[in-house]
């Protein structure tokens, strides 16, 4: 056996040390349902999506610990469950609607309508939305976004950019920076 495999060997046994869940709970709940909160438009909904994607953290803690960047694979399950939450929306008027038989109900999209910037936040498409999100929200740089979206630094530029424009030209202001 060669000096440079026995190194790798005893790098593969060597136990990494993990942060305690509890400490990374206290660190990234706030976060974590501030994300939900822009994608999703419920405050109420949020800490309940945070607080489900954390137990799905906590269930497989010895596993999601060992990741390079626990936290991006938090945010990516949070933007999952925020974006399910969203589609059972959008179902759940069209039941209604269709159940009314062709008169449609005066339903909102998001029932704590804010600011008409969070309005238009959550008309732009997914991939934007959570890119702008995570950017302005949580404060990411443009390399973890693209790690928790699992897409490239350009990919995150491009739907960074083509938010802000439509963010921009919607709400008739000058720049969002």
């Amino acid at each position: 056996m060669s000096e440079d495999s026995f190194q790798e060997d005893l790098e593969l046994q060597v136990v990494r040390q993990t942060e305690p869940f509890e400490s990374f709970f206290r660190k990234e709940f706030p976060r974590m349902v501030a994300v939900a909160y822009a994608i999703s438009g419920s405050r109420w909904a949020a800490e309940e999506l945070a607080q489900e994607a954390f137990l799905r953290a906590y269930k497989s803690w010895d596993r999601v610990s060992q990741y390079d960047k626990p936290g991006a694979w938090l945010r990516r399950v949070t933007i999952n469950l925020s974006n399910s939450l969203l589609r059972r929306r959008v179902s759940e008027v069209r039941a209604l609607q269709r159940y009314a038989a062709g008169t449609p109900t005066a339903v909102d999209k998001h029932p704590d309508n804010e600011l008409a910037f969070w309005a238009q936040v959550k008309a732009l498409p997914s991939r934007q939305r959570e890119a702008v999100v995570l950017h302005y929200v949580d404060g990411l740089d443009t390399a973890f976004i693209a790690e928790v979206l699992d897409i490239s630094e350009s990919s995150v530029r491009t739907h960074l950019q083509r938010g802000r424009e439509k963010l921009v030209r919607n709400l008739d202001i000058e720049d969002l920076r």
